[in-house]
């Protein structure tokens, strides 16, 4: 940026580097969490038959309310999670980014205060900081025993001591992998009166068995909101649909900062022709957590330090020099996540060809990619 340019830009944004994970043509890309497989035929025949429909009308803004996706959004949460969820309770926007970015500027800006237990989501202090919000780095565990587990009372701790306006937790958590008890979620929200507090469930579809939603707690809390996206299980990363789930009046006030129209036509017509056929969509999360679970049981196996997970994506450690590693598994065509943590990486599951290419990978790294063991 030129001298002129960087004197114009708002202060606290200079210096700052844009958001983007490496987007490289390799056989074996596992860096971003998307679903490998892809849209089923009688989805995509569905999709290209939604999208004819509305095409004749495209002359017309779409509808502003966008009523019926958000019917079928809510139809589907509460099909899948036995929690009653209304119409008005439900909110998008062009991927779930979106969607926090509204509840933002709805509730953050100059003066406020937004809270994350890091690591973490990475949009979440970079869509905090365009909005003129100050970020609060918050803790969670050590290294060892529960490695980057949320302690009820420490997070309790934290929040009194900054008194945030948004709080940010994820279940499961990204780029670890674990889920969150929702006694941590409850006990954020009772002594935090002042704050709107945030669940992100993007992979929430991917969870083990007996995972609690925080969709069971929204009933009374007026200030909880649970947000979801159809980018990871629904494969649906291309089509950009991400939403939430809070009270009515909490989504009546994102009214207020949306964009007109912020929903194309195109994007209702495809998400809501994907809802349709969620079946056929989902179909394929079984086939995903086998592969995660495999990828968890082999690294361990090779004494790599595996987090147990809840997401397509698993978090390990035990490298010696996580960038070396990066580079000598993309080397061999495997694009995987450097996090930013010291002696991890992220890897999304795949299919079972990835997964094998992968641990193949792994197992073929020579011995000084792994950090020694203490005695």
């Amino acid at each position: 940026m030129s001298s002129s340019l960087g004197d114009l830009l708002r202060a606290d944004l200079r210096g700052r580097t844009a958001y983007g994970a490496p987007q490289l043509d390799v056989p074996f890309p596992l860096n971003t969490n998307e679903n490998s497989y892809a849209v089923p035929q009688d989805v995509v025949d569905a999709i290209v038959s939604s999208v004819a429909e509305v095409a004749s009308g495209l002359n017309r803004y779409p509808d502003r309310e966008f009523l019926r996706l958000r019917e079928d959004l809510a139809a589907y949460l509460s099909r899948t999670s036995g929690v009653a969820v209304t119409a008005e309770r439900i909110w998008a926007g062009n991927g779930s980014n979106e969607v926090l970015l509204h509840i933002l500027q709805a509730f953050g800006g100059a003066g406020r205060v937004a809270l994350g237990f890091t690591p973490a989501y990475s949009m979440h202090p970079i869509i905090t900081g365009t909005v003129g919000t100050r970020w609060v780095d918050g803790l969670r565990g050590v290294e060892g025993a529960g490695a980057f587990d949320l302690d009820v009372t420490s997070a309790v701790a934290q929040v009194k001591a900054h008194q945030p306006n948004i709080v940010f937790l994820c279940s499961p958590n990204n780029p670890t992998g674990t889920a969150l008890g929702l006694d941590v979620v409850e006990a954020i929200y009772d002594v935090a009166p002042q704050a709107i507090v945030v669940v992100d469930e993007a992979y929430a579809e991917f969870a083990r068995a007996g995972t609690p939603s925080a969709l069971t707690l929204l009933e009374g809390r007026e200030r909880l909101v649970v947000t979801r996206t159809m980018s990871k299980a629904f494969a649906l990363a291309g089509g950009r649909l991400g939403y939430l789930a809070a009270d009515a009046e909490l989504t009546e006030a994102l009214r207020l900062v949306r964009l007109p129209y912020h929903l194309s036509a195109p994007t209702q017509a495809i998400a809501r022709a994907a809802l349709e056929h969620a079946d056929s969509l989902l179909a394929t999360v079984e086939n995903l957590k086998v592969q995660r679970d495999r990828i968890v049981a082999e690294l361990a196996g090779m004494g790599l330090g595996p987090l147990p997970s809840d997401a397509n994506f698993v978090l390990y450690g035990g490298l010696a020099d996580e960038k070396a590693t990066w580079r000598a598994l993309l080397d061999q065509g495997i694009l995987l996540r450097d996090v930013g943590l010291a002696h991890y990486l992220r890897v999304t599951a795949g299919t079972p060809q990835e997964t094998e290419a992968f641990l193949g990978a792994m197992r073929r790294l020579a011995p000084t990619h792994r950090q020694e063991q203490s005695a």
